[in-house]
């Protein structure tokens, strides 16, 4: 994927995050890393003896899975409220007459200055990633302006930073127990409080939402 958001403002927030969860000096064995089924739509949940203080109570929605690897958005790291206007001049688009403010969120620690949008519910956005019938992703910063003037998505997370691991690399966490995985569920991802949302997210595990 080609990436190409630069908000000038995040990058005090990216001094605060750390590089690149993927080592590229320590790929996983092929043979300990079996073909899996793609968790594309799930959540993961960081169990609570997770060994990287990154991740700890992180909930992360995997985007895309495949033999390259996954990616993933954290939905559950908060950073600041912004004005949109602001956002949307740092981006080359206009904010005249904005005054609403938007939450972004620390997707994770991998290129902190690359920016997504998760949106509900999915529809044919150029740009956009169906990753499941509940939630798309698009990395257009059009929805933004979209949002500003009331004809986005009625539900949205605007992220910076991802979570990135090579190939099989999610496969030997998964196999080791600091992740666990539940079915995506818009709730999750955009409506529970999010000091809520690892809580609530491990309580899914038992008991169906």
């Amino acid at each position: 994927m080609a990436f190409a958001w630069f908000y000038p403002a995040l990058l005090s927030l990216a001094a605060l995050l750390s590089p690149a969860t993927v080592s590229p000096t320590a790929p996983s064995p092929p043979e300990l890393a079996p073909p899996q089924a793609s968790l594309a739509g799930d959540l993961l949940i960081a169990s609570p003896d997770i060994g990287d203080p990154r991740f700890r109570r992180t909930v992360i929605l995997i985007v895309e899975q495949g033999a390259g690897g996954a990616l993933g958005i954290v939905v559950n790291r908060p950073l600041a409220m912004v004005p949109l206007a602001g956002l949307l001049k740092a981006m080359g688009l206009s904010g005249a007459g904005v005054h609403a403010t938007i939450r972004l969120f620390a997707g994770g620690p991998v290129d902190p200055s690359a920016g997504f949008v998760l949106y509900s519910p999915p529809d044919p956005r150029p740009g956009g990633i169906a990753i499941d019938g509940h939630v798309a992703m698009t990395e257009n910063p059009q929805i933004l302006l979209d949002i500003a003037h009331g004809t986005g998505p009625k539900r949205s997370l605007v992220a910076f930073g991802y979570a990135g691991w090579g190939p099989g690399q999610l496969a030997m966490e998964l196999a080791r127990g600091d992740w666990f995985t539940i079915p995506e569920t818009a709730r999750l991802v955009f409506d529970d409080p999010r000091d809520r949302v690892w809580d609530d997210a491990m309580a899914a595990r038992t008991t169906p939402l």
